[in-house]
């Protein structure tokens, strides 16, 4: 598609929060609904989008355009069941399925994983079931439904980037505590430890250009959505 506008800007919407305009005309999402978001750093990182856009529009480049309308379409319609759906993440994180104690790998999970699991816990005031092996053990009810009421009382916005957070790391743990730091360092640590069992087994079997390829890909959208996310609070 060709870029049909010239001038990109920002408004306040009285009331609601902020809105993208295109030659003065305010945005929708995909769906039709009016695009309002709660911060002017989410609109101002909205507008970016749209203003270093070429001659032709690139669909791929518009990751935090697409979680927003997200956000408005799909979860602000139904929050609990997104919070059911990130929860269900929650019953079988990757920072919870640790190999067995007599291999390798069990050292450097108990390294990076633990400190992570065990500052959530503190902070969340939830304990964790830890799991050797890949036989699935249930987390207790109680720590599953104080997850599902904390993320029931995020926004809409927050939600729909904890989702995909969580969704990439395969981890809830990793996806709620990202959505907590505006530390860069933090968020990128966060990432590769959940890509720690992922990226043993690269260093063991050897790396392939594709595979690499996607994993950089899905790096690149958590770090996305981890800024986004932060900017909808």
């Amino acid at each position: 598609m060709k870029r049909f506008y010239d001038d990109v800007g920002t408004r306040s919407v009285e009331g609601s929060g902020w809105q993208v305009t295109l030659d003065g005309r305010g945005l929708k999402t995909v769906k039709g609904t009016t695009q309002i978001v709660p911060t002017q750093r989410l609109a101002t990182a909205l507008a970016q989008e749209w203003a270093v856009q070429s001659e032709e529009l690139d669909p791929t480049t518009f990751p935090i355009r697409d979680m927003v309308d997200y956000a408005i379409d799909v979860v602000g319609a139904d929050t609990a069941a997104a919070a059911d759906k990130i929860v269900a993440y929650g019953d079988t994180d990757t920072l919870l399925y640790r190999a067995d104690p007599d291999e390798p790998l069990y050292p450097r999970q108990i390294d990076v994983w633990e400190p992570i699991v065990a500052d959530f816990e503190a902070r969340e005031g939830v304990a964790m079931t830890r799991v050797s092996g890949v036989i699935h053990r249930p987390q207790s009810d109680a720590a599953l439904a104080h997850l599902r009421k904390r993320l029931g009382a995020q926004s809409p916005f927050a939600l729909a980037g904890i989702e995909l957070m969580t969704s990439l790391a395969a981890s809830l743990i990793v996806g709620l505590t990202a959505s907590e730091t505006d530390d860069d360092a933090e968020a990128m640590a966060l990432w590769q430890a959940a890509s720690l069992e992922e990226e043993w087994q690269a260093d063991l079997w050897g790396r392939d250009p594709e595979a690499e390829e996607r994993r950089a890909k899905r790096q690149s959208d958590f770090l996305k959505a981890q800024k986004a996310t932060r900017l909808a609070i």
